[in-house]
């Protein structure tokens, strides 16, 4: 077997390397959404994680960078929905455009939240709390309402989507 030659490296002076080391971590795939002013939006986010049973919580990560982050920074209410893995075109219409809902079958929620239909998962969430993090900020959703269903995920690594298959 070669040996593997493993180079360190200082993620402060070299972003791209950086970007290539988170890469290497499988995420899944999430659609946020939320109403507006404009309309409902959405933004593809793979910075989900759960933070807490008691109570419900989430969070997600947007960039400040991001076109869509204004809409999703001061919003009070939103929903995650975890992709299938039969929903790249949704994940593509989305991360084409915030606008893409005329491109996917959705619904609004008792409060108003579009949801999508076909996600794996969806978490209905009253913001709980933001933490400013760099370039980004962690949006906590406290989770009113979740739906879920069995089938495979959609999922991101390495800069490219597929499917998780067991063995």
């Amino acid at each position: 077997m070669d040996a593997v030659t493993i180079a360190s490296f200082d993620p402060s002076t070299d972003a791209s390397s950086f970007r290539g080391a988170l890469g290497t971590f499988v995420t899944g795939v999430t659609l946020v959404t939320t109403d507006s002013p404009e309309g409902p939006v959405g933004i593809i986010a793979n910075s989900f994680a759960s933070v807490s049973l008691d109570p419900p919580l989430v969070l997600w990560s947007p960039a400040k960078a991001s076109k869509r982050f204004e809409h999703f920074a001061g919003s009070r209410r939103f929903a995650i929905h975890v992709l299938a893995a039969d929903q790249r075109d949704v994940c593509a219409a989305f991360a084409r455009s915030k606008t893409a809902f005329d491109a996917v079958t959705w619904t609004k929620s008792h409060c108003g939240m579009p949801l999508i239909d076909g996600a794996l998962a969806t978490f209905e969430c009253n913001l709980n709390t933001t933490h400013d993090a760099g370039d980004h900020v962690i949006v906590v959703g406290e989770v009113t309402r979740c739906t879920h269903t069995d089938g495979t995920p959609l999922v991101f690594h390495s800069g490219k989507y597929g499917e998780f298959n067991e063995t």
